[in-house]
């Protein structure tokens, strides 16, 4: 089953960030708990941890991008 892995929302008043790294590629097994991206938010860079297990099927956006909060970043392929 596919699932959308969103773009977090940090703080209350978080519209955006920019995805500065992927430390998964496509085609990587994620276990639950491992990061799997990490984005800037105000000069302060926060790893983002996969809530599901599975392989990381697509990355939707690239490193650099700036993503609205709850927008999908990734497709992950789950059991």
């Amino acid at each position: 089953m596919e699932k959308n892995v969103k773009m977090p929302k940090l703080r209350p008043d978080m519209q955006e960030g920019v995805l500065c790294a992927w430390l998964k590629e496509e085609g990587d097994e994620v276990k639950a708990g491992e990061p799997l991206f990490e984005i800037e938010t105000d000069k302060v860079v926060n790893q983002i941890e996969s809530t599901e297990s599975g392989i990381l099927k697509k990355q939707v956006f690239e490193e650099g991008d700036t993503v609205q909060v709850e927008t999908p970043v990734a497709i992950l392929e789950t059991k």
